[in-house]
């Protein structure tokens, strides 16, 4: 439960602040090259359109990584201590696992962002009846497969990647637990690494999740077909964006994740 909760804070808390910055970086991601007005224009008000949806499905997936993730990690680590692939796998399972919980939030999200679909007066919920009644029940769950291959990639380089430096660290400290400033900069790093190379996957997800996802017949040929019709720089679209994002939220991220587990489990016995 502690896990849990620290997890789904922790995701709160880095969506909501960062949010802007992931609007700008799934519109740039949605629009076909060279043609770049084929998105309603972003207000400013619309920054933040989606949040509430992206919120719902945020906080739970969070919080649901972090409970088979910890397990999972403990289990892994009991056959290879201090393995990079027990953090990898485990990190992967979980976020395969914690992703299906957040697909027809995601769809929605990302639909609001581009201005394709509008919460109106039902809100969340309207936006969600408009999404199905357009679609029927293939538009709730465009993409998801997507979301799952990119979370895998992603949460297995980020989470090796900050479990391996925090190994290291705590072996030439005498074994001393991270401090707020330490977990943000060995997050932000990772974040920043995985965010990059997981890149043109987020990329395809978009697509395939927002209203141009019908013409393609899935993820080889969605990345097939932006390769042939828009070149390779099209699947770097949002870089910046996700780079910064990523690497910003991951240092608010793994430091609030770190008080919280520190503050709900102090005697933790910790074997990572």
């Amino acid at each position: 439960a502690a896990n849990a909760f620290a997890g789904g804070l922790a995701g709160a808390t880095v969506e909501t602040a960062l949010y802007p910055i992931d609007t700008i970086k799934t519109r740039l991601q949605a629009r076909r090259l060279p043609a770049r007005a084929s998105l309603p224009p972003l207000r400013l008000s619309g920054l933040y359109d989606g949040l509430a949806a992206n919120l719902l499905g945020v906080v739970p997936a969070s919080a649901l990584f972090f409970t088979v993730y910890e397990p999972t990690k403990a289990e892994m680590l009991a056959v290879g201590e201090g393995s990079p692939l027990a953090h990898c796998g485990a990190a992967a399972l979980a976020g395969a696992t914690s992703s299906l919980v957040r697909v027809p939030a995601e769809v929605i999200k990302q639909r609001m962002q581009t201005g394709e679909v509008k919460a109106g007066a039902g809100g969340i919920a309207s936006a969600m009846w408009t999404l199905v009644r357009k679609e029927r029940g293939r538009g709730l769950m465009a993409g998801y497969r997507s979301l799952v291959l990119r979370d895998i990639i992603f949460d297995a380089i980020e989470f090796a990647s900050y479990e391996q430096v925090k190994l290291s660290y705590r072996a030439r400290s005498g074994g001393r637990e991270l401090g707020p400033l330490e977990a943000s900069v060995i997050g932000a790093s990772a974040g920043m690494a995985a965010g990059a190379i997981s890149t043109p996957f987020d990329v395809v997800k978009t697509r395939l999740m927002t209203s141009d996802g019908a013409r393609y017949k899935g993820i080889v040929n969605c990345a097939a077909t932006i390769l042939r019709e828009e070149g390779p720089r099209a699947l770097l679209s949002g870089l910046g964006p996700r780079v910064t994002w990523i690497g910003i939220g991951g240092g608010i991220f793994f430091s609030v994740l770190e008080l919280t587990q520190q503050a709900l489990l102090p005697s933790r016995q910790q074997h990572e």
